[in-house]
């Protein structure tokens, strides 16, 4: 019993010493020790306060019920358990509880005042809820009236829409009947009624399980197949959303507490697993669109893998893998020239491809690599057939699809004896569509050096046969990217150039021709882009590009159309031209050594110096780069993969190196489309973001830069860039950057506290590198104003006010404007610190007589305002002490000085420090005899 006392006591401790944490877990230790029922109720009612502190409402009202049911005039847990269903939006429970607080106490304010806004928010909802109704009917009667005029219809649809993404109006269309009546508009077979439809199931199911499962065991999941599969790039992709809707319901996206039925009513994998299989079919369905077939691949994409490669369970992706990965293998392996093949859109058998490469990713051993390796070597194998061309080109072409996804697999098959000579044979068919498949093929197997040697020897006579003789445009410029690939496999190293001088500016020539011709189709063009992402290695091809700017603004609006397969090569002719690719560093000593050993040392190209990539950034810049990057930014995440994200934020990155081509990125809209570049992707592409939106952040204003509710955005990324593993500039640049947006607001200001900067900012301040303890200083100056960051400084126990006072005696007088400004503004704030100062450090009084003495204005400014707060902080004694030293005589002269412009402030300020030592009695005005 005496444990459990303890316990409640020390719980109380923590609670008044706002320690929330270790108050419930004292409580809940409390609980299990004690036996005496009065008390038990007691610490049920503190722990019970605790979680409301916590918004941990559900449980704050179950520590209330406890506490009631021993007491049941216990007016504090009434209380608290009123507060706690309010939250929870149970009003009418809420309100009765409240009402038994104002009859045990009729006088007490808080509970009538409660009464009163409760029983007002009960009358509203029950006029909402019945105008909710009949407007739900009126909306559903204005649908479905065929006579109806269009514009009336729109506007119902729209706000049916609207109504269904509030939880409230989501159930009053679910109770009225509202998904039959759904089924009726989709079944009238328009579009702007089919979309309204799957838009407002989609609002009904979002973070709500029960009602998700409900509407999708009303729809059927081959009813939502049916209607993805339709030829309509819209209505597919809202009923992908709708997909999203409930996988994201049904998988953790509603927070609600359903108590011990959900076990019971909501087991949710038959139905995920029935998602799963039916999207599989899909993929193989001759009567699903392109689209359709796209949208069903970019659920299995975003859904089947884990978020985290943390998690221990991949068992969906092993299902998928088991039940589907030949029906991805047949997509990938489509040849739309051939006949009875699936519909296809341009982007869907890349989005495969990326699809096979995070099923890949997703596997965490041997064995389950080795399945899947299997699997894909079975199927290759019963497509070849020296028989049935169509099949074997099938299956070359399903290669094609695994080396553009998990290229492992891909090389692994291309290596089985005969593969690679019957792509070589294939190059020499008569059949024009053998030797686009074979080109291509050859094209994605020549990445790795040890295949492009082979097929230098092999095909690159055979290439260059084909591009000569053959008529057709389609053929010829995928075999001049063979050409371009082979020609470029030596990367931007200068001395492994595979062809002679001068010729891959010939094949880059052409392809910048191609490239600028008005006649040619789009996926033709996106060839042209192939062949110079891998020639632009060269740095003589990526000046003559830069500087052919018909062919940069021509790929600029490719990569703005809808054909979205060619944003890797746009995103690998950017970062070679812009030259941000990753580079080691190499040392000398080593270059000597490999030298000695006549072993291989890369040559770095004359053009690929910093004054030529300068050149081609500014160049870029001119022809519009950025506007395309942020089309480009947008792009579906199945096709915006992550390495395509870190080579955009790496162009990003080199474009905004100088501070003066900033302003254009920002006119152009690039601060915004870094924003998801900073949040999602691979870590180095994060970081690369996140440095870009710093050089930003730090010169621009941010509510230019980052409109809207996008400048909040923006400080995370910042914040991550102060962590210890990144490198000084990016540090650097972080700090200059939460500068500016600390002096801009009082919201960034709190923004930055909430992301927990402030301790990162403070370890700064104690760096040894003078810029870093500076941009430190110079943030720690604009923040000083939040209440929160007054506090800390208040606190005792730490060096924060000494270092603050140190750095104010600092030789540098940009630290010094920074320090002093900071200790001025905090100690105007917080009087109490004027005290403490004198405290922290013995040098305290030396230091504010150097800055009242400094020759720089702004510095001599700030320490006279200091010593005008401590002359005005109701410590007499401290007043006392610094009129009885030299800084009177400082101050008399300051204040004595003519007035002078440029020194105007210091004088000023001087002056009101002698008024105000002649109001505390400290001096006496200076008066001639008569």
């Amino acid at each position: 019993m005496g444990d459990s006392i303890q316990l409640k006591d020390e719980g109380n401790k923590h609670f008044q010493a706002g320690d929330i944490d270790k108050a419930i877990e004292c409580y809940t230790k409390a609980i299990k020790e004690c036996k005496d029922k009065k008390v038990l109720a007691v610490i049920h009612r503190n722990r019970s306060a605790c979680y409301l502190k916590k918004e941990n409402y559900t449980c704050a009202a179950a520590d209330a019920s406890k506490a009631i049911d021993v007491d049941a005039a216990d007016i504090k847990a009434l209380y608290r358990r009123c507060q706690a269903l309010e939250k929870l939006g149970k009003l009418d429970m809420a309100f009765k509880d409240v009402q038994r607080c104002a009859t045990i106490e009729p006088k007490n304010k808080t509970f009538l005042e409660t009464l009163r806004r409760l029983g007002a928010e009960i009358q509203t909802k029950l006029k909402t809820s019945f105008s909710t109704d009949s407007r739900v009917q009126n909306m559903f009667d204005i649908l479905l009236d065929a006579e109806m005029e269009k514009d009336k219809k729109e506007k119902a649809a729209n706000n049916l829409i609207v109504l269904s993404r509030e939880d409230a109006g989501a159930e009053r269309i679910f109770q009225n009947n509202g998904v039959p009546l759904l089924l009726n508009m989709i079944e009238t077979g328009k579009q702007e009624m089919i979309l309204a439809a799957v838009r407002t199931l989609s609002g009904m199911c979002t973070g709500h399980k029960a009602r998700a499962m409900a509407v999708m065991h009303m729809v059927g999941v081959n009813k939502m197949c049916s209607i993805m599969a339709v030829d309509d790039e819209e209505i597919t992709l809202a009923t992908c959303n709708l997909f999203q809707c409930i996988n994201d319901s049904l998988t953790g996206g509603d927070t609600r507490e359903y108590g011990k039925e959900e076990a019971l009513v909501l087991d949710a994998s038959k139905d995920l697993k029935t998602i799963l299989l039916s999207l599989l079919e899909m993929l193989i369905s001759k009567k699903v669109s392109g689209h359709g077939r796209d949208q069903a691949l970019n659920l299995l994409a975003k859904n089947v893998p884990r978020k985290d490669k943390k998690e221990k369970e991949n068992t969906t992706a092993l299902f998928t893998i088991d039940h589907g990965l030949k029906k991805i293998l047949k997509v990938c392996g489509q040849v739309p020239e051939l006949p009875d093949q699936l519909p296809l859109t341009e982007n869907t058998q890349l989005i495969a491809s990326v699809l096979l490469n995070k099923l890949y990713d997703d596997l965490k051993c041997d064995p389950e690599r080795t399945n899947y390796r299997e699997i894909c070597d079975e199927y290759i194998k019963s497509k070849i057939d020296p028989n049935n061309m169509d099949k074997t080109l099938h299956a070359i072409n399903t290669i094609s699809g695994l080396l553009q996804g998990p290229f492992d697999v891909g090389n692994a098959l291309i290596g089985r004896q005969g593969i690679m000579e019957m792509m070589v044979a294939l190059c020499g068919s008569d059949r024009e569509v053998d030797q686009m498949v074979a080109v291509e093929a050859l094209i994605h197997a020549s990445t790795k050096m040890s295949r492009a040697s082979f097929i230098i020897s092999n095909g690159v006579s055979l290439l260059k046969d084909i591009y000569k003789n053959t008529k057709n445009e389609k053929i010829k410029i995928r075999s001049l990217v063979g050409l371009c690939k082979l020609g470029s496999a030596g990367g931007d190293d200068y001395s492994l150039r595979q062809f002679a001088e001068g010729s891959t500016e010939k094949l880059a020539k052409q392809c910048r021709k191609w490239l600028c011709n008005p006649q040619i189709d789009t996926k033709t063009k996106k060839w042209a882009i192939e062949g110079l992402a891998y020639l632009t290695n060269d740095a003589d091809v990526k000046d003559d590009f830069v500087e052919d700017e018909l062919a940069m603004k021509a790929m600029f609006e490719l990569a703005k159309s809808k054909d979205k397969t060619i944003l890797y090569a746009v995103a690998c002719t950017l970062v070679n031209c812009t030259n941000s690719y990753e580079k080691k560093d190499i040392l000398p000593e080593l270059v000597q050594l490999a030298k000695f050993s006549k072993q291989h040392v890369p040559e770095q190209h004359p053009k690929d110096k910093k004054d030529f990539i300068d050149k081609r950034v500014k160049r870029l810049l001119k022809a519009g780069v950025i506007s395309a990057l942020t089309v480009m930014v947008k792009a579906d995440n199945a096709i915006l993969t992550d390495q395509t994200k870190e080579m955009l934020a790496r162009v990003f990155l080199a474009l905004s190196d100088d501070p003066k081509d900033r302003g254009i990125i920002i006119a152009e809209g690039g601060g915004k489309a870094l924003i998801p570049l900073a949040l999602e992707g691979t870590e180095a592409g994060k970081v690369k973001a996140c440095h870009s939106l710093a050089k930003i952040a730090a010169i621009a204003n941010p509510e230019i830069a980052f409109p809207g509710e996008r400048v909040y955005e923006v400080v995370r990324p910042l914040v991550s860039l102060l962590h210890s593993d990144r490198d000084g500039m990016q540090n650097y640049e972080a700090l200059k950057g939460l500068t500016n947006f600390a002096g801009f607001s009082e919201k960034l200001r709190l923004k930055i506290m909430k992301e927990k900067a402030l301790p990162e900012i403070e370890n700064y301040m104690f760096e040894e590198h003078e810029q870093l303890r500076q941009a430190a200083t110079e943030c720690m100056c604009n923040l000083v104003t939040c209440k929160e960051v007054q506090e800390r400084y208040l606190e005792d126990g730490n060096d924060k006010l000494k270092l603050l006072v140190l750095l104010c005696g600092e030789d540098d007088d940009e630290l010094q404007v920074a320090a002093a400004g900071a200790l001025a503004m905090i100690t105007a704030a917080q009087k109490k610190l004027c005290t403490k100062m004198t405290r922290v450090t013995g040098q305290w009084l030396e230091i504010l007589q150097r800055l009242c003495l400094h020759t720089h204005p702004s510095i001599q400014h700030r320490g006279l305002v200091i010593v005008y707060n401590m002359l005005n902080c109701d410590d007499n004694e401290l007043a006392k002490k610094l009129i009885e030293s030299e800084l009177l005589e400082i101050l008399t002269v300051i204040g004595k000085a003519e007035d002078n412009p440029k020194r105007q402030e210091p004088i000023n300020v001087a002056r009101t420090c002698l008024v105000k030592a002649m109001e505390l009695g400290l001096i006496k005005p200076f008066s001639t005899p008569s």
